[in-house]
């Protein structure tokens, strides 16, 4: 019988992973492995495929597990779906979208201004899982927030709304949520000032409108009863462990090559040089989701982003005909040759479109050199995780080979910088971990980056 004092499930849109843990409160914690399983989400129970990944386990250990304690993440069914609503789609809205997004949420629609009528009924039929309400700063406007929390409260949708906005109207904002009936909270303003971020407030808020609210796929429940503490939204615990591995070694950049979406975290300030170039701030943390970058649900978009042709004449296969076939995990030479030229693809793009901009811009006074965007270029850390990437032969030197593409006017991470794999694909567990023990999980990223 092999002893764990953690387990920590995993429950992504193709895969269930579970990985187990001991010795967390020594100096030298360690990781006893993984199991894996596709999440079974179409078969209606997806606890189906945590037994099936805890069998994997017991299977590669070659011994029975036992577990003090569960924890889990989860991206089944789809994830944590939001809409983000604010004033002007640069400041406020792009602030609250920052929010959601850190958080672990996959943005599906973003509005400015006072919502419309066809705005409402686009709401009905995405159905987020939350509504993230924002605009104005503190003790200005509060004309437009409070249209807009009449006429969510008018829909009836429901989503629990989280009101991030002008201080000034939080309390009318309450009043109208509790005539209404529905569920809200209210958290300190993302946008206070012009040319002032506070998104940590609301990132914390929906992680916990989440845990309490959110049932995600059949069984999940039942999961929720096995579980110690709350599920965290999986990308919510990438960008987690991303930022506690920020403190230990400074500015870093995560690439997450998923089944269903491949998301890119960044933690680093950039340089101060194009600092004083940005029209507008940016955080310290930041992810980027890019929902039609899978390499298994949405292989099919990756594919069109190479083209088809291409990509037969390339690898002389009938990408048609594979992709009809295609499975969350792929065995033969074949299939891992097609998923390595998805992974290159997706998190390529990704990257290109997580990355800042350096523009040219024309006035009265000649030339201007502005910059848009996360600054990469102090980035000394490059990581690769998720399925793909960690066990693909070659994910390293995948990476490094978009790092030395050349990309004009793009504030990309420097050649120079090293890169990781997360060798033990346990990147998200540790971020869940690290709620408990950061220590031990800071010591177990070290052993799985090997650094």
């Amino acid at each position: 019988m092999l002893y764990a004092e953690v387990l920590v499930a995993e429950i992504g849109s193709t895969t269930t992973v579970v990985n187990a843990f001991t010795d967390l409160d020594t100096a030298e914690p360690r990781w006893l492995g993984q199991g894996q399983a596709p999440t079974s989400v179409k078969l209606g129970d997806v606890t189906i495929g945590l037994k099936q990944a805890i069998l994997d386990f017991e299977s590669r250990a070659g011994q029975n597990l036992q577990w003090d304690a569960m924890l889990a993440c989860s991206s089944a069914a789809g994830g944590l779906r939001m809409s983000v609503h604010g004033l002007v789609l640069d400041m406020t809205v792009r602030a609250a979208r920052e929010a959601a997004l850190g958080a672990g949420a996959v943005v599906s629609m973003v509005t400015a201004g006072e919502l419309t009528a066809a705005d409402i009924t686009a709401l009905k039929q995405l159905r987020p899982n939350i509504i993230l309400l924002a605009g104005g700063v503190d003790y200005g406007d509060t004309a437009t927030i409070l249209t807009n929390a009449r006429q969510l409260a008018a829909a009836k949708l429901s989503a629990p709304i989280v009101y991030a906005g002008n201080r000034a109207a939080a309390n009318e904002f309450k009043a109208i949520m509790q005539v209404a009936g529905l569920p809200h909270y209210v958290v300190a303003n993302v946008y206070p000032a012009i040319d002032e971020l506070n998104v940590e407030p609301t990132r914390q808020v929906i992680q916990q409108v989440f845990a309490e609210h959110i049932v995600f796929a059949p069984g999940m429940e039942r999961i929720r009863q096995m579980v110690t503490g709350s599920i965290m939204p999986t990308p919510g615990a990438v960008l987690a462990a991303t930022e506690l591995l920020y403190t230990a070694i400074g500015d870093l950049l995560v690439i997450d090559v998923g089944g269903a979406t491949t998301d890119v975290h960044s933690v680093t300030p950039g340089s101060d040089a194009t600092r004083r170039l940005l029209l507008h701030p940016e955080p310290l943390a930041k992810r980027t989701v890019e929902g039609d970058l899978g390499v298994f649900i949405n292989a099919g978009h990756v594919v069109e982003s190479i083209g088809a042709a291409n990509l037969s004449q390339r690898l002389s296969i009938d990408v048609a005909s594979l992709l009809a076939g295609w499975e969350a995990m792929p065995t033969s030479a074949t299939h891992l040759q097609f998923l390595q030229a998805l992974t290159e693809a997706a998190a390529g793009i990704a990257l290109e479109r997580h990355a800042g901009r350096l523009k040219q811009l024309y006035g009265p006074q000649g030339q201007v050199t502005i910059a848009s965007g996360k600054d990469l270029g102090n980035v000394r850390y490059v990581i690769g995780t998720g399925g793909p990437l960690t066990k693909l032969p070659n994910g390293k030197q995948l990476l490094r080979t978009l790092l030395h593409r050349p990309r004009r006017g793009m504030l990309l991470p420097p050649t120079t910088a090293e890169v990781l794999i997360d060798r033990h694909y346990n990147l998200a567990a540790l971020g869940v971990l690290a709620n408990l023990f950061p220590d031990a999980a800071l010591q177990l990223m070290y052993q799985s980056l090997g650094i």
